[in-house]
């Protein structure tokens, strides 16, 4: 996921949960300032997490002219998955808060949706005039995927059928290369993309049974996609730092497994029902079937 994702995530999460305290009104006035109040947090998280980014991680890195990257080959994609999934959530966060605001749902689509867009496409541009890295079209492209798939179904359905998730766990090749997979768990689950896995959860009973139905409104079945044996960007490497790394083989994999939606569970309470909605990008871990490009398949009692 691409560095800023859980940032984001993070800010987002708060702008949610302070969302809750502001009370939905048909007084025209109140809306208004409901909607002034959400949207003038927005800027400020905005302005504050893109200045901190830029002091913390650029500013110690060489400028240069703006520039582009072609970077669709980095990674098996796994990045641009990232750059989906957080582009999804936190647009989803951004159109929540306005709703909760009073705004009606149209506006809220259009003005709350796109949040994500800009918070990462401002890292692009970011990217595009240093040194190291590059204004990148396919992140661009994967930004606008997971806001489109926000936006369609929110506009086709009022309602998310089909949501995108996150999972991790910890692999054996970040101690090869520490420095850029991670050196410690929190590092890894942004920069240790073999350990990563994107899923599209699908809620069972909203997309294929009909209205009326007893089956579980909060069960899903989800579909992931996931990389392994990547100790490069493109290619791997056979030693690092004077050190020899395996040659390990860069596969692709494919999983599907049960889930749990969230958001359907039936909870009155408040903070739990803010909890629940906050951890709602995270895939829950059940019994998963694996198969890969090589043609091998694994079967996980509980995959993370």
């Amino acid at each position: 996921m691409k560095r800023i994702a859980v940032v984001i995530l993070l800010i987002a999460s708060a702008l949610r949960v302070s969302a809750q305290d502001i009370l939905i009104k048909n007084d025209e006035e109140r809306v208004r300032r409901n909607v002034r109040i959400v949207l003038g947090t927005e800027a400020s998280l905005y302005a504050a997490s893109m200045t901190g980014l830029y002091f913390l991680w650029y500013a110690d890195y060489k400028q240069s002219s703006f520039h582009f990257k072609d970077d669709s080959g980095e990674w098996l994609q796994m990045d641009k998955m990232g750059h989906a999934t957080t582009a999804y959530h936190v647009g989803l966060i951004g159109y929540e808060a306005l709703r909760v605001a009073g705004l009606d749902e149209k506006r809220a689509i259009l003005y709350g949706a796109p949040l994500g867009f800009v918070f990462q496409t401002t890292v692009e541009v970011f990217d595009g005039f240093s040194d190291g890295w590059g204004f990148s079209w396919t992140d661009v492209a994967a930004n606008t995927v997971g806001m489109g798939l926000f936006m369609g179904q929110q506009l086709l359905w009022h309602e998310q059928r089909i949501a995108l998730k996150y999972s991790f766990h910890t692999t054996k090749y970040a101690k090869h290369r520490p420095d850029l997979l991670g050196s410690n768990v929190l590092e890894q689950t942004l920069k240790d993309y073999n350990g990563q896995t994107y899923w599209l959860s699908c809620n069972i009973k909203s997309l294929a049974l009909p209205d009326g139905c007893r089956f579980p409104a909060w069960l899903n079945i989800a579909f992931g996609y996931s990389a392994d044996g990547m100790t490069g960007a493109y290619e791997n490497v056979l030693e690092h730092n004077g050190k020899p790394i395996p040659a390990y083989r860069r596969t692709r994999q494919f999983l599907i497994s049960p889930d749990i939606d969230l958001t359907r569970i039936p909870v009155k309470n408040k903070f739990w029902k803010t909890t629940l909605k906050v951890l709602s990008f995270i895939k829950i871990p059940f019994p998963t079937f694996q198969f890969d490009d090589n043609g091998c398949c694994d079967w996980y009692w509980l995959y993370f």
